[in-house]
């Protein structure tokens, strides 16, 4: 049975606050591998980290996938991945996801 979701007036989801809270000093701070990482988790939560790796090339974000499988998913939920990586980072830091096996 599906959950319902329940809305609180003057609540949002955990997911929504967190990017406004971090969004703004993840912005500020320049670009390394761990600041990357760290948004990729935040953003794909742990299973999907678990199974991918990523790196920044220019504004593509190359995203090489342990299995097929992985690489199906990340392919599957890609637009809202993309949406959540430029609320945190940025519009401009990544434009594109490129998604190997």
């Amino acid at each position: 049975m599906p959950r319902a979701r329940c809305r609180v007036p003057g609540f949002e989801p955990l997911a929504q606050a967190a990017a406004k809270a971090i969004g703004p000093l993840l912005r500020d701070s320049p670009m390394s591998p761990a600041k990357l990482e760290l948004v990729w988790k935040l953003t794909v939560g742990p299973a999907m980290d678990r199974g991918t790796f990523v790196r920044l090339e220019g504004d593509r974000l190359l995203v090489e996938a342990k299995t097929a499988a992985w690489a199906s998913e990340v392919n599957r939920a890609s637009s809202l991945i993309l949406k959540r990586l430029q609320a945190l980072l940025g519009a401009e830091v990544v434009t594109e996801l490129i998604v190997r096996v």
